[in-house]
C-alpha cells in the first residue's frame, strides 16, 4: 500500500476529500517526525511507538578492499509495533504469548 491508496481509504471511510484526507496525513506524519526529531516518543497505543535511538560509534569493514573504517555514531529514527498490531498481523503469536504467560 502506498501513500495515494492510504488518502483514499482515509477519504472514503471518514467522508473527507482526497484533498483533505492528504492534509491530514501530512499533518500526521509532520508531528511524528518533528517530535521524534525532538527526541520525544510519540505512543500510539495499541499500534506502536516512533522514538529516536542512538547508535554507539563503531568499527566497520569496507565490503569491496576490506579496509576497516570508522562509523560515526548516529541517531535514527525506530519504531516499535504494539501489542495490537502485532497480533493483528499474528494471531498465533499473540495466543502463543498468552499460554505461555497463564
Amino acid at each position: 500500500m502506498n501513500r495515494s491508496e492510504i488518502i483514499e481509504v482515509l477519504a472514503a471511510k471518514n467522508s473527507l476529500t482526497k484533498v483533505a484526507a492528504s492534509a491530514v496525513l501530512d499533518t500526521l506524519i509532520e508531528t511524528i517526525q518533528t517530535a521524534v526529531k525532538k527526541g520525544d516518543a510519540v505512543q500510539l497505543v495499541g499500534f506502536g511507538t516512533f522514538k529516536a535511538s542512538k547508535r554507539a560509534a563503531r568499527v566497520g569493514k569496507n565490503p569491496a578492499t576490506g579496509a576497516t573504517l570508522k562509523i560515526p555514531a548516529t541517531t535514527v529514527p525506530k519504531f516499535v509495533a504494539g501489542a495490537k498490531f502485532k497480533a493483528v498481523v499474528d494471531p498465533k503469536a499473540a495466543k502463543r504469548k498468552a499460554q505461555k504467560n497463564a
